[in-house]
């Protein structure tokens, strides 16, 4: 039986080592050295550990494993991953990413890339006569999110992948919210992916981490050459707690998608509520597309609320969820999208956008879904 042969849920649990080579003990352990005995002067297969590490290895393997690439890279945060993915392009190159994305990558497009000599421009990439119109001889490649972050437009990945692989373009896609058990991108001609595993990979709101991978050698030689210069790599302890994450990821995203779907269509139904937007629901707009793509509709959906009022009532009143800017815990997370995950955009943008100060943001953990109903229900009421 090889790896290929088995099915996700017995890969996330074994991985590609699900022990240590050296003792046989069930978990690899935490190697917290800096630096490694060269032997008669000669290097081992580790010889510093911003350049390898058997903790963190085990982690790259994992998610070039269930992505089906041919190599893994972790990085200290999902933004060192971004940011390390990106590194890709040089000095005059131009980039187009969505009109709606995760703040964070927003403002690191923004204010980071043009200090790098890289522009991007925004646009709806659900449509690719939009994409392909803003392509200009200095692009070099596309940045996606779908569904998006947080308003779930879907994109045609392999609408994009063709068009990319056609005007030789690069393709990037932030695969958080549906992880490769719901969305395998490189399946579909994505070159590069990425995850913000601090989310659903660890799951337990207690790391940090990015990561990356490829099914191209080329440019899995391009990105450890980066990860090495640079350095933004993951720590052995949290190494060890993103494989113990990942090991338990189905049983959690099974639990917390069931939960997700129960409470988009309640909130769909509620009085309080202006719209809903989750990919579960019959008339979610890029609902076939979207299932064309992915296994799934994920577990975090956003709601906009009728009155702005409302939201300052729901934001004091609620007791379950956790308030903040993060998503794919155990917990369910609420988010004030307009406040906190897409602070960094001016408000005019926002608008601009359609990201309102009425919407909210939900990753539905794995609590009982009728405790968490009646929480969100009493603090929705008038």
């Amino acid at each position: 039986m090889t790896d290929k042969n088995l099915r996700p849920a017995t890969l996330l649990v074994h991985q590609k080592t699900d022990r240590d080579p050296h003792t046989g003990a069930s978990t690899v352990p935490i190697y917290q050295a800096s630096t490694y005995h060269h032997a008669e002067g000669k290097a081992g297969e580790y010889d510093y550990a911003r350049s390898g590490n058997p903790s963190r290895q085990q982690v790259e393997d994992a998610i070039a494993l269930l992505e089906g690439g041919v190599r893994g890279f972790a990085y200290a945060s999902g933004m060192a991953a971004i940011g390390s993915a990106l590194a890709l392009l040089k000095s005059g190159d131009h980039l187009i990413a969505p009109e709606d994305l995760y703040g964070g990558s927003w403002r690191y497009l923004n204010t980071v890339l043009p200090q790098q000599g890289i522009t991007a421009s925004f646009v709806d990439t659900t449509d690719l006569d939009k994409v392909a119109a803003a392509i200009t001889p200095d692009t070099r490649a596309i940045f996606l999110e779908t569904p998006s972050n947080p308003l779930f437009k879907i994109t045609d990945l392999r609408g994009v992948a063709a068009l990319a692989r056609e005007r030789r373009l690069l393709t990037f896609l932030d695969n958080t919210f549906m992880t490769p058990l719901l969305q395998r991108p490189l399946d579909l001609g994505i070159d590069v992916v990425i995850h913000s595993a601090t989310k659903f990979l660890g799951g337990h709101s207690d790391l940090l981490a990015g990561l990356v991978t490829t099914a191209d050698p080329e440019l899995a030689k391009r990105l450890k050459h980066f990860q090495n210069a640079f350095g933004a790599v993951l720590a052995p302890f949290d190494s060890f707690l993103l494989n113990r994450g990942i090991k338990t990821l189905k049983l959690r995203l099974d639990a917390a998608q069931a939960n997700a779907a129960t409470l988009a269509a309640r909130l769909a139904e509620h009085p309080a509520i202006d719209r809903v937007y989750y990919p579960g629901l019959a008339d979610f707009p890029g609902r076939a597309l979207h299932e064309r793509q992915a296994t799934g509709p994920g577990a975090v959906l956003s709601f906009e609320l009728k009155e702005t009022t409302g939201v300052r009532r729901l934001l004091e009143r609620v007791r379950l969820p956790i308030i903040a800017p993060s998503l794919g815990g155990v917990e369910t997370i609420l988010t004030h999208c307009w406040s906190m995950s897409h602070a960094a955009i001016p408000a005019a943008t926002k608008q601009e956008l359609g990201i309102r100060e009425t919407l909210v943001r939900i990753s539905a953990g794995i609590e009982d879904v009728e405790d968490l109903w009646e929480d969100l229900e009493q603090a929705l009421s008038v």
